[in-house]
């Protein structure tokens, strides 16, 4: 924003004195150097501004928030002007005080004034030079001035070269020039002049400007923040990132201003600049101090009601406040009362009314903030250790007890800062490091790398146990690539439950490392079996399926099976019991679990922590064989992490989503590039084995399944990449079929099921028996899985469409003509449903090469007029929904349905009308009668 009026020639700047190379010459309107990231419409839409102002006259009012951009797109449209051959005169207004009177227009017309060269309407030209340089009186009040200086405009335009007026800050011009100006732009057109006025939007409707073109500038898109920060910002770390992102909420001003912390100040104070503050928060000083201290106590406490908010205001002030205290800071535009909210206009602005604020005043704030909140509460107890000085054990001890309430209240961030604050206030050096060992601890778990290394190497300067140590050198190197190589043949057994704790973490934290090295894998197994009474821990299970998914995959499901149905489970713990499950082989248990965790953070508004758990919802649908709800998980995760600064997320899930893309289709796999797939690994430590059986499963889909039998054969018989290839049994045994190795499929298929011994867990034994199935040609193999696992089966469409599919193959060859065809169908509408197109296309094509007519109107699909009758009336609405080409999230967020519930309805009336895609429905279900 422009603090001072200013004002510029009509002759052309020289190239090198332009501050900006933001607009080209006709015929596009790319990003310059200095960068405006996110404003090519509006810039196009100057573009075409300023023709059509030159050509017949034209006005805009570029109307945005502070920090949108106003002036740099100002600043864009005149280097633009300058460049066709306009002439340009410019102001701006002030917001360091009252301007004087026709100060803005004494700015505008000045270069006018001043020059050698007088514009033909002498006479007027003289009276405006009386009035504006000479301080004379206005001789016929405002209506006259706003002609004559029309006049005058118009005068300098009609030399043969237009004119372009661009006013920045608007609202912050003296009123005489504010009605002035807006009554040239009311009369641009038909002259050859176009009027830019850049102003804040008018919060006392109706504006003067009201009904003038308008080019309003909202926040940036998440995609062209992240985008922003990337290009002016390098080398922030990923934490950085989102809080930044949620921070400036797509305001270009606060995505650069904001500082990039790496501690929180004490007296805690949400972030801001001097630049910022100026631009968000300009007049707060002017405020009454009662104002002030509503503000400063909503900016410390951000979820509190107004009440609330006025007692804590009440007791800085040493008056009791009313609610005429907020009046100000709402005509001020910096806050919109919300219910009994006080919400401020941006999010950034919080930081600006506060920033500059000393110690001792923000210390008083949090006193009165402790002194009015609920005794004992959280929030309580956090205000108040932000209010105290040097050190307090008592008040640290009562800090290390709450934070696990905001466990249980599902705030880990609260309770990082709690830990935080306990070990500042804490004397004693075990007490400090067993706070910051376990601050880190959690801010790990949340993917917060730059705190949970800060408080790590904070704790390694204090007193930790053995365990603890490890667990602190391990936490230090997050992120950095300098995490030591975990050997848990030298840890030491736990003793005690805090050691336990320490150990679980650390177990957490340094599994992944582990994995794919028998000799270390072995080792943390042992240390896990050390610890019996911990046996159902996510963490402990999470570690355990990390290092040996297949072996122990009968253990890890068990323990999921024992904790997963209690009610109370923190949604982190969710997140790992999904995870721990997707790895032992149990997606659809894995699915429940994430879709749990789903539910929780949209429960409770955290939008931020989704992308990982729509992830592995993608993953479990993948591992399910549903291509149309993984695609879905991936692209709305892709959108999320992006918005966020989740960058390895939004990696890992863009890769994905082609994967998804290629198996629906047959189509080739896009390969990500190196940066694309280092960032992915961040998210999905088995990104590499997942591409690459889902490259191979691709080839199978295209209908080149001998190509993928060497991939595939390769990808089970590596102990690394073995627990996902699992997944991929199905496509294994078809590629084997293809190839002539239906010999080695079955040896492999035999050493599969040796590895876990009897204890294989049933999804996995089904998925065996599903593959000997396809690769058997009796009827009693092929009926084995249905009798041996009905539930998995029923769990697992995917597995009943392959069974069908082999089944409807097997007696098509033994010339049962029409049990063939009904098999055939329900496999191609099982795989239709499931989003592989490609496959179900083939089969299709089977059914026709059998003498079946598939298409409308044959006898494959039941007749249009009949169809309704075959169906109830909630499946009929939910095929003329799914015929209309909406998506089963989108038809169960109409109906109030599960996606996975539409799924079965659609299950039950493909075969029923005889069709196999959702693109044949609409024709099978056309009323004959209807006009």
């Amino acid at each position: 924003m422009n603090a001072r009026t200013r004002l510029s020639t009509l002759a052309p700047a020289p190239e090198r004195q332009r501050p900006l190379a933001l607009v080209t010459a006709p015929g596009g309107v790319p990003r310059g150097e200095s960068g405006l990231v996110g404003r090519e419409p509006e810039l196009r839409a100057l573009r075409e501004f300023l023709d059509e102002g030159a050509a017949r006259g034209a006005a805009r009012v570029l109307c945005g928030l502070a920090g949108t951009g106003k002036s740099a797109l100002l600043e864009a449209t005149v280097q633009a002007a300058v460049a066709s051959g306009m002439r340009v005169l410019r102001c701006a207004g002030s917001r360091d005080g009252d301007p004087p009177g026709l100060s803005g227009l004494r700015r505008l017309v000045w270069p006018v004034l001043a020059g050698t060269h007088r514009p033909s309407a002498g006479g007027r030209f003289d009276a405006v030079r009386r009035v504006l340089a000479d301080g004379g009186p206005v001789p016929g009040g405002q209506s006259w001035l706003s002609f004559a200086v029309l006049g005058l405009l118009e005068s300098v335009g009609g030399a043969g070269q237009p004119l372009l007026i661009a006013v920045d800050d608007w609202d912050a011009l003296d009123a005489p020039s504010r009605d002035a100006l807006t009554f040239v732009a009311r009369r641009a057109e038909g002259r050859p002049m176009a009027v830019l006025l850049a102003a804040r939007p008018h919060r006392t409707p109706p504006s003067s400007l009201a009904g003038l073109p308008e080019l309003p500038l909202g926040p940036l898109a998440p995609i062209r923040s992240a985008e922003l920060l990337a290009t002016r910002r390098p080398g922030l770390d990923a934490q950085a990132v989102r809080e930044l992102l949620a921070a400036a909420a797509g305001n270009p001003l606060a995505l650069l201003e904001l500082p990039a912390r790496s501690e929180e100040p004490v007296p805690w104070m949400p972030a801001s600049s001097d630049r910022l503050a100026a631009a968000l928060a300009s007049g707060v000083r002017l405020l009454p101090r009662a104002t002030r201290s509503l503000l400063l106590v909503a900016a410390l406490h951000p979820a509190g009601d107004l009440p609330l908010l006025l007692a804590a205001a009440s007791r800085i002030a040493g008056a009791e406040l009313s609610f005429t205290a907020l009046e100000p800071a709402e005509r001020a535009g910096l806050v919109v009362p919300d219910g009994t909210r006080l919400r401020f206009g941006h999010p950034a602005t919080a930081g600006a009314v506060v920033h500059g604020t000393g110690r001792r005043c923000r210390r008083a704030a949090h006193a009165a903030l402790a002194a009015v909140l609920p005794p004992g509460s959280v929030q309580a107890l956090w205000h108040r250790s932000e209010a105290a000085e040097g050190c307090d054990p008592a008040l640290a001890a009562r800090l290390e007890a709450v934070h696990g309430h905001a466990l249980e209240r599902d705030e880990p961030p609260m309770a990082v800062r709690l830990l935080r604050r306990a070990a500042d206030l804490y004397p004693a050096p075990a007490d400090r490091g067993r706070c910051a060992l376990r601050a880190a601890q959690l801010a790990h778990g949340l993917g917060l790398e730059r705190t949970a290394r800060t408080m790590a190497r904070r704790a390694l300067r204090e007193r930790l146990n053995p365990l603890g140590t490890l667990c602190a050198k391990a936490l230090a190197g997050t992120g950095d690539g300098h995490r030591p190589a975990a050997d848990p043949s030298a840890w030491p057994v736990p003793a005690g439950a805090a050691e336990q704790e320490d150990a679980l973490e650390l177990v957490r934290i340094t599994a992944a490392g582990v994995a794919g090295d028998d000799e270390r894998a072995g080792a943390l197994l042992a240390f896990l079996d050390g610890m019996p009474d911990r046996s159902a821990d996510p963490r402990l299970l999470l570690a355990m399926a990390t290092a040996a998914p297949v072996r122990r995959a009968a253990t890890v499901l068990a323990g999921v099976a024992a904790v997963r149905s209690l009610a109370d489970l923190p949604v982190r713990d969710l997140e790992r019991l999904g995870e721990a499950a997707l790895m032992a082989g149990d997606a659809q248990t894995a699915l429940d679990l994430c879709r749990r965790a789903e539910r929780n953070h949209r429960l409770h508004d955290r939008p931020d922590r989704l992308p990982r758990v729509l992830l592995r919802q993608g993953l479990a649908h993948l591992a399910l064989g549903d291509r149309g709800q993984g695609g879905d998980a991936f692209r709305r995760c892709a959108e999320l992490a992006e918005a966020y600064g989740h960058a390895p997320h939004a990696s890992a899930a863009r890769l994905l989503e082609g994967l998804v893309g290629a198996l629906r289709t047959g189509g080739a796999v896009r390969p990500g590039s190196a940066h694309e797939l280092a960032a992915a690994r961040r998210s999905v430590r088995s990104i590499d084995a997942v591409l690459a059986v889902g490259t191979a499963c691709a080839l199978v889909e295209a209908g080149e399944a001998a190509a993928a039998w060497p991939a595939l054969s390769s990808l089970l018989a590596d102990p690394r990449t073995r627990a996902t290839a699992l997944f991929a049994l199905v496509p294994f045994v078809e590629a084997a079929e293809a190839a002539n190795a239906s010999g080695e499929a079955l040896a492999a298929l035999d050493g599969l099921e040796a590895e876990p011994g009897s204890r294989c867990p049933p999804v996995v034994a089904a998925r065996l028996a599903v593959a000997r199935a396809v690769l058997a040609d009796d009827e009693d193999t092929q009926a084995l899985p249905e009798r041996a696992f009905p539930e998995v089966l029923s769990r697992s469409p995917a597995l009943a469409a392959a069974l069908r599919l082999a089944r409807g193959r097997r007696l098509r060859r033994l010339r049962q003509v029409t049990d063939s065809r009904a098999a055939l169908r329900q496999a191609a509408a099982g795989f239709a449903l499931l989003g592989s197109a490609a496959r179900a296309a083939r089969i299709t094509a089977e059914l026709r090469a059998s003498g079946e007519r598939t298409g409308g109107g044959g006898p494959g699909m039941a007749r249009a007029g009949a169809a309704r009758d075959l169906l109830s009336p909630q499946e009929l609405r939910i095929a003329e929904l799914a015929g209309q080409g909406l998506s089963n999230r989108d038809i169960g967020e109409r109906l109030g349905l599960s996606p996975r519930t539409i799924g079965a309805y659609l299950y039950r009336v493909f075969p029923r009308l005889g069709v196999t895609s959702r693109a044949q429905l609409a024709e099978a279900l056309r009323d004959p009668h209807r006009a």
